[in-house]
């Protein structure tokens, strides 16, 4: 990512006026996206829940929660328009700091293995497979197993 990109980018703790933003982005960017509720719940019970902004337009989000020991990266979803600029890995090195502070000894994630995009970029990250939940997601022919990806901190 260029120095000029970093410049405008601001992560930002989510808001419940930023949730009309990020559902726009959320029903674009997935074929089965989360509903409005899943949000309120997750900032009502204290998630980690971030804010991208690029030159103060949201562009992305993501949810994270911490256990014993771990957290885990429940969502990162990056505007299907501003994809490819490498927006989604500074979010996902924010995550990654953020729950190293938190004292997490692993990062955990489900991903679909047909989300090429983003199984790379959890790869390149430093994630390793270490496992798959079978039937997990919804698909149009029935359901979509997950790559269960982590990272050790």
């Amino acid at each position: 990512m260029s120095a000029v990109l970093s410049n405008l980018v601001t992560i930002r703790a989510m808001t419940e006026s930023d949730l009309d933003q990020v559902m726009s982005i959320e029903e674009r960017a997935y074929p089965y996206p989360w509903s409005n509720g899943i949000f309120q719940d997750c900032l009502r019970v204290g998630y980690y829940c971030q804010i991208l902004e690029l030159d103060g337009i949201i562009s992305g989000y993501a949810v994270m929660s911490k256990g014993v020991g771990e957290s885990h990266l429940l969502n990162l979803c990056i505007d299907p328009d501003m994809q490819g600029r490498g927006l989604g890995r500074m979010l996902l090195k924010r995550l990654v700091e953020t729950a190293r502070r938190m004292h997490s000894e692993m990062l955990l994630l489900e991903v679909r293995p047909s989300n090429t995009a983003a199984v790379h970029l959890y790869t390149s990250a430093g994630f390793n497979s270490v496992g798959h939940r079978s039937n997990y997601y919804p698909d149009g022919d029935g359901r979509e197993d997950a790559l269960i990806l982590a990272r050790a901190l």
